[in-house]
């Protein structure tokens, strides 16, 4: 039976402190310094909005949060918390949790096509410049104006050397395309394949609805993506996937308006990736996502060691604040403790820049939104102990989670399938072929002392001609792109 009550933060001596359903969808913050306890509450909401029955997604950027699939064990520190925050039904248990990871090894491989992630994410993954970011959306509409998909990596460098090889005919529509730009976006794309993002960009590409799953019992499964090993490599790709997944929600997702509860909620952990070195432009639309993508019933939640890492205007939407432990070790950290002060509403009874420097693992400063929408008083709290494994499971329980799991063998296959890259080869080779028909056509009307007739066709128009047909054969009509650049399905 589940718990269809509001759900719980933690408490004090006086009160429990809890967060409306209703107010989910209207974004949150988790901050504080290494080691106050920030996995561990985002734990117990990822727990939280499981037993209401809804869906969650969270990167595990150190390991741990695989222990939400197995249940808590009995512990004299978690029954003192319990007994302190007066709670009376707690019970131990796990929670339905489906595993992802990029690489396919300790998880299911998540992926998505070149066409759905759009030029506006792939040139912040690839660092470009502003000219570079042009011609890479030339690429895009030249191949969306045509209804030719991108599905992989090799269709993304086929098409790209395409356009290189026939910039002069393609100036007049898309303007100037230099073969340099092109050469300096091939370079980054080596970078980024030792990176792995290969294993990103494919099929078969995820399918929100399998984020999206509800377990027999009625919880939200928890979408759990390992990272430990992406963050290593390349934790610009790991931004990206998140804001990849945050276009696709808003894109595809439809308006629900005031529901009872959010539909789906993510978590952002490292939030301050997702803004560190981005162009003005995507700061911009990810602002403006932020936005208007609680009206599509998405719950979005940022973590990290600071309030002052999230920019200004996207900090102002966040409702639910817990902010865990700061530490004033220089002029710096005091100036920022006494800004991150300022942000709470006030509480006669805290004085909350001492607070900030005081508080213990695993208590926290929170501020709730009453069901005006209005932001609470502040309130000294002790995070309720999880009812789930605090700490990663065994390998061999990850195992048996994956051959469990309601998508095993969806999208552990690769696909390859005929696109971009196949269909400019084949005719390229077929323009090829044609060129030495030509000539040969040629050296017998020679032979024969006939005057050669001048072809209507030279090789490389022979050549352009079959890769524009090539890109004439339609996967659909023209593709419209969203505020992020993914497709519109």
């Amino acid at each position: 039976m589940l718990n269809e009550s509001n759900l719980l933060i933690g408490g004090n001596l006086t009160d429990q402190i809890k967060l409306n359903p209703k107010m989910g969808n209207r974004h949150g913050l988790i901050a504080g310094a290494t080691g106050t306890g920030k996995t561990v509450t985002l734990q117990v909401l990822a727990e939280g909005f499981s037993k209401l029955g809804v869906p969650v997604f969270m990167a595990d950027i150190k390991g741990d949060l695989s222990g939400l699939a197995n249940a808590a064990s009995a512990h004299p520190k978690i029954e003192e918390r319990i007994k302190k925050i007066k709670i009376t039904d707690y019970q131990s248990q796990a929670s339905p949790v489906v595993f992802w990871d990029v690489y396919g090894k300790l998880g299911h491989p998540l992926r998505t096509t070149v066409s759905d992630m759009g030029p506006l994410l792939l040139s912040n993954l690839l660092e470009l410049n502003d000219t570079q970011t042009g011609v890479l959306y030339a690429c895009f509409k030249i191949a969306d104006d045509n209804g030719l998909l991108l599905l992989d990596f090799n269709d993304l460098r086929s098409m790209l050397t395409w356009v290189s090889n026939n910039t002069k005919e393609l100036k007049g529509e898309y303007g100037n395309i230099t073969s340099v730009s092109i050469g300096a976006i091939q370079r980054d794309l080596l970078i980024l394949q030792q990176q792995g993002v290969e294993n990103f960009l494919g099929e078969p590409a995820l399918r929100l609805e399998d984020l999206m799953r509800i377990d027999w019992s009625g919880r939200g499964f928890i979408n759990v993506m390992d990272v430990t090993q992406l963050m290593q490599k390349s934790p610009r790709l790991y931004a990206t996937i998140l804001l990849w997944l945050l276009s696709e929600l808003f894109e595809n997702l439809p308006e629900v308006g005031d529901a009872d509860k959010p539909k789906f909620v993510m978590f952002f952990d490292e939030a301050h990736l997702l803004f560190d070195d981005a162009p003005e432009a995507l700061t911009d639309k990810i602002e403006q996502i932020v936005r208007l993508i609680r009206s599509k019933g998405v719950g979005v939640y940022f973590i990290s060691q600071s309030p002052m890492d999230i920019p200004e205007n996207v900090l102002g939407q966040l409702g639910l604040r817990i902010q865990h432990a700061l530490r004033a070790f220089t002029p710096k950290d005091q100036k920022a403790i006494k800004l991150v002060a300022q942000t709470f509403r006030q509480n006669p009874n805290i004085d909350i820049t001492t607070c900030l420097s005081e508080l213990g693992i695993g208590e926290a400063l929170v501020s709730t939104l009453d069901e005006n929408g209005s932001p609470t008083q502040v309130e000294r709290t002790l995070i309720r102990p999880p009812e789930s494994q605090i700490g990663p499971i065994k390998m061999k329980e990850r195992a048996e989670k994956l051959d469990r799991s309601p998508v095993s063998g969806k999208y552990d296959t690769p696909v390859d399938r005929e696109s971009a890259h196949e269909l400019l080869k084949i005719r390229a080779e077929e323009a090829e072929k044609r060129a030495l028909d030509i000539e040969e056509e040629k050296a017998r009307k020679k032979t024969t002392r006939k005057k050669p007739q001048r072809s209507t066709n030279s090789p490389m128009d022979a050549m352009i001609k079959s890769a524009a047909r090539a890109i004439g054969t339609k996967i659909g009509g023209k593709l419209i792109r969203g505020l992020l650049g993914s497709l519109l399905k």
